[in-house]
């Protein structure tokens, strides 16, 4: 059971990064995803979330409008599409799946603590 995160890097502030997320040994068909990020110092904090169904989603207020969270279950993949990058985005992006079969569509799990199953994280750098 593995999640892989890839797509971080060095961006200029306004510039843009599409963060993805492969599953492995499980199919994220039954799994709210969402992203989290966590910078020097800091504790880890929620970004975006979606239900298993893709149907509901759900982004952190200092992200709302610049990045968009959604997935491709065909593909298990989950991805982050994040605009307009801000050096307070600077940070280490971590994807994660909550195990949701029980749960309605649109369940959607915003605290680390619904999380079964955490990546390894992705660098992302904003600066000029």
């Amino acid at each position: 059971v593995q999640l892989v995160e890839a797509g971080g890097g060095l961006v200029q502030p306004g510039g843009s990064l599409r963060l993805s997320c492969a599953a492995s040994g499980f199919t994220l068909d039954y799994y709210a995803t969402g992203w989290f990020r966590q910078a020097p110092g800091k504790e880890r904090e929620f970004v975006a979330a979606i239900s298993r169904t893709g149907s509901t989603t759900s982004h952190a207020d200092s992200v709302k409008g610049r990045f968009t969270i959604s997935r491709d279950n065909a593909k298990n993949t989950v991805n982050l599409q994040m605009n307009s990058l801000k050096p307070e985005d600077t940070a280490v992006y971590y994807c994660a799946a909550s195990y949701a079969y029980y749960s309605g569509g649109d369940y959607l799990a915003t605290q680390t603590k619904e999380y079964n199953y955490w990546g390894q994280g992705t660098q992302v750098t904003v600066s000029s």
